[in-house]
C-alpha cells in the first residue's frame, strides 16, 4: 500500500528545514537516509511498519510525504507521528521573536532558520544514542546505532529495500559486551577475529557496559513511559540513576526523547559558547551554565541550546572557542 500526501505550510507554525533538522546531530536517532532529494526512515506506527519519505516543495514550502507498507495502514496516525517527530505544532515564529529580543541570540536565526527538534520515534533508541554520544562525534555514534539496528533489530523487507528497527532493551541485555565475552558465549567455537556480533564491534567502546546496564534498569526498575509522565525535575533525577547518564545526557534524553523544552543539555562546548556570549569568556562551571540557561531561556531553553550549538558550528564560532594547543 502506498499513499502520497502533503502538509501545507499553513498547517505548521513557522518554517521547517528538513535538512538541517535531520542533520543537526540531535541524539534522538541517527539522521534519516538522504536519497534523491528526500529523506526516508522506517517507522513502526500501531505495530505496523511504514516507510516514510519526506521532501519539501521548494515553491510552496509544503512537506511532501510518500508512505509505503506491505499491508494496509491508517494514514492519520502516521501523519501524527511525523508531526510529532518534527515538532510541527511548536510555534517557531514566536521562538524567533524571542531570539530577536536578545542581541546575543538574534544572529542564530540566519544560520538556523527552520531548525526544529528532531524528536525520538523510539525513546529507548534515544536513551542509547544519548549514552553513545558522550565524548563522541556525531558521525561515530550515528554509525554505531546504525550497526546495532542492522545486527539485532527487527528487519522488514519492503519494495524499496530492507529496513531495521532498533533492538528492544530485552535484546540488548542478551548481547555480549565485547569479543572475548562473545567467544565465551559460543563455547570457544569461534576465533577471536570472527567475533563481530558484540557491542564493542559496533564501535561503542567503553559505553557497551553502560548500554547493557541501562537496558537492565529500564527492563526491571525504570519505566520509560512513566518517565514521560513525571515532572521535569523528577524525570531528570530518575535518569541520573541510569549507568552512563550524567546531567548532559539526561537533558538530551528529556529534550529529544520527550520534547521537554526546559531541558538545557550542557557540555564543555555549550559552556564555552554561553561564557563567550554572556560572561566575557570567564571560566564558569558547567552546572552553573546549565542553571543559567534554564533560568535565562525558560521554556525555550532546549530550543535555544539547539540553535546556539548549530550556529556555533556553522558560523565558525566553535573553532574560535577551541583552546589553543600548547
Amino acid at each position: 500500500m502506498k499513499i502520497k500526501s502533503s502538509i501545507p505550510p499553513e498547517e505548521f507554525n513557522g518554517p521547517l528545514d528538513l535538512d538541517i533538522t535531520i542533520n543537526s546531530g540531535q541524539t534522538s536517532q541517527p539522521a534519516w537516509i538522504n536519497e534523491e532529494n528526500y529523506f526516508k526512515e522506517l517507522l513502526i506506527v500501531n505495530n505496523q511498519p511504514v516507510l516514510v519519505r519526506l521532501s519539501t516543495d521548494e515553491i510552496t514550502g509544503a512537506v511532501l510525504m510518500e508512505l509505503e507498507s506491505n499491508d494496509e495502514f491508517s494514514f492519520k496516525p502516521v501523519m501524527e507521528e511525523i508531526r510529532y517527530i518534527f515538532d510541527l505544532d511548536f510555534n517557531l515564529t514566536l521562538f524567533h521573536e524571542f531570539l530577536n529580543e536578545d542581541p546575543a541570540l538574534a544572529p542564530t536565526i540566519d544560520f538556523c532558520n527552520g531548525l526544529r527538534l528532531f524528536k525520538a520515534h523510539n525513546v529507548f533508541e534515544c536513551l542509547i544514542s544519548s549514552i553513545c554520544s558522550a565524548n563522541n562525534s556525531i558521525i561515530r555514534w550515528s554509525r554505531s546505532i546504525g550497526a546495532m539496528r542492522e545486527k539485532w533489530g527487527d528487519g522488514y523487507i519492503l519494495p524499496s529495500g530492507r529496513f531495521y528497527t532498533f533492538p528492544a532493551p530485552e535484546n540488548i541485555l542478551q548481547l555480549p559486551e565485547h569479543e572475548v565475552e562473545e567467544m565465551e558465549m559460543c563455547g570457544g567455537e569461534k576465533n577471536i577475529e570472527e567475533c563481530i556480533h558484540n557491542l564493542k564491534a559496533c564501535g561503542v567502546g567503553y559505553r557497551g557496559k553502560y548500554m547493557k546496564d541501562a537496558a537492565k534498569m529500564v527492563t526491571e526498575r525504570i519505566s520509560l513511559h512513566e518517565l514521560g509522565q513525571m515532572s521535569y525535575e523528577k524525570a531528570f533525577e530518575s535518569l541520573l540513576d541510569l549507568p552512563g547518564v550524567g546531567p548532559k545526557v539526561a537533558d538530551c534524553i528529556l529534550l529529544y526523547g520527550y520534547g521537554r523544552g526546559e531541558a538545557f543539555p550542557t557540555d564543555v562546548w555549550i559552556k564555552r559558547i554561553i561564557s563567550h556570549l554572556y560572561f566575557e569568556g570567564k571560566d564558569i562551571k558547567v552546572d552553573k551554565i546549565r542553571e543559567f540557561g534554564q533560568e535565562q531561556f525558560g521554556e525555550y531553553a532546549g530550543y535555544t541550546q539547539l540553535y546556539l550549538f548549530h550556529y556555533a558550528r556553522k558560523s565558525g564560532l566553535l573553532d574560535k572557542l577551541k583552546p589553543l594547543k600548547k
